[in-house]
């Protein structure tokens, strides 16, 4: 009897272990995934490191590990896993995130081939998605290819016009091709849907300098682009419409930038108009700016867009909140 009972404890004792042994690898994987649900990501690695072990080959394990791995900050190690379930062959939906994550970590990396080739590879899957534009834009930016990088930031913005991160994008691009009527007006635009963001000083600043004639500085071992006779038409423009507007007097600086603007706006649009070059510059944003330039909105639009880094802008976007809906709404109708 007694041996009788020392076996049945041995029995007990040993169901826990037994139980532990029979969980599947689906069952590892998807404790792994509460567990990165709660952001326990170690705990998650630890889940999906004992799936992987019961089933080497489990795609959504290797997936669920890379995101996170990612989510750790350890991108490197996160790739092999993302390799090997591009391989597998899974969903489409999978397929496209592996393709993204891949993209996003190859680009902190400093790999912008690599990443510029999987962001192209997640947009053969969902071309509709302006992330993946705005992050093969950023990719190609960073490679200093800024042609390439103004196509992508313009297929952002299409894809999502309420994104000023892509117009901002936008701006950057074509102000290092020296194409300054696109740079500044995108930047305006940029300024109006995000006035008070941490870009919009550096924006503003990008703004005067352009008004002021500055252009970047060439950038070692990459070859400067030849304006095109558009854009040298376009910057010509804008430097005869400042060179009009410096003989003027103004009552307050806010008054001067006002001036400035609707005199380039005015000057940009007719010019744009005759060409036939970048749709989205001609019917997206000189049309739209020319149109602003004739409003009775000038003034509001010039200080709202201000107001993060002029005082006295402030003040008067805060002492004229009647004329400032009434600019929102014009350029709501009118956009």
């Amino acid at each position: 009897m007694r041996f009788i009972l020392k076996t049945i404890l041995l029995i007990l004792l040993a169901l826990p272990v037994l139980s532990a042994q029979a969980q599947t690898a689906r069952e590892l994987t998807e404790q792994g995934i509460q567990l990165n649900n709660a952001k326990n990501y170690s705990g998650a690695i630890e889940k999906y490191t004992a799936a992987l072990a019961l089933e080497p080959g489990n795609a959504t394990a290797k997936y669920q590990m890379a995101f996170s791995l990612n989510a750790l900050g350890k991108g490197a190690e996160a790739l092999p896993y993302l390799q090997d379930v591009v391989k597998a062959n899974p969903s489409a939906a999978v397929l496209q995130s592996s393709y993204t994550i891949m993209a996003a970590i190859y680009d902190r990396l400093g790999q912008a081939q690599n990443a510029i080739n999987n962001y192209k590879a997640a947009i053969k899957l969902d071309s509709a998605d302006y992330v993946l534009h705005y992050g093969l834009g950023l990719a190609y930016f960073r490679n200093k290819q800024y042609p390439q990088a103004e196509q992508s930031a313009v297929a952002a913005f299409k894809a999502d016009p309420s994104h000023a991160a892509s117009l901002r994008l936008y701006g950057l691009v074509t102000f290092h091709q020296n194409k300054r009527a696109p740079a500044i007006l995108s930047l305006c635009q940029f300024l109006y849907l995000d006035p008070k963001g941490n870009r919009s000083e550096e924006a503003y600043s990008n703004i005067l300098s352009i008004i002021q004639g500055g252009t970047l500085k060439a950038e070692p071992g990459v070859k400067s682009a030849q304006p095109s006779a558009d854009d040298v038409a376009l910057n010509k423009a804008i430097t005869t419409a400042i060179a009009e507007e410096t003989q003027r007097r103004y009552l307050a600086p806010t008054h001067k930038f006002t001036s400035q603007l609707q005199a380039i706006f005015a000057a940009v649009g007719p010019v744009a108009q005759k060409q036939s070059g970048s749709k989205f510059f001609r019917t997206q944003l000189a049309a739209f700016f020319y149109k602003l330039s004739q409003s009775e909105h000038m003034a509001a639009f010039a200080q709202y867009i201000s107001q993060h880094n002029d005082k006295k802008a402030a003040d008067w976007v805060a002492a004229h909140a009647q004329q400032v809906d009434a600019m929102r709404k014009w350029v709501t109708d009118n956009n």
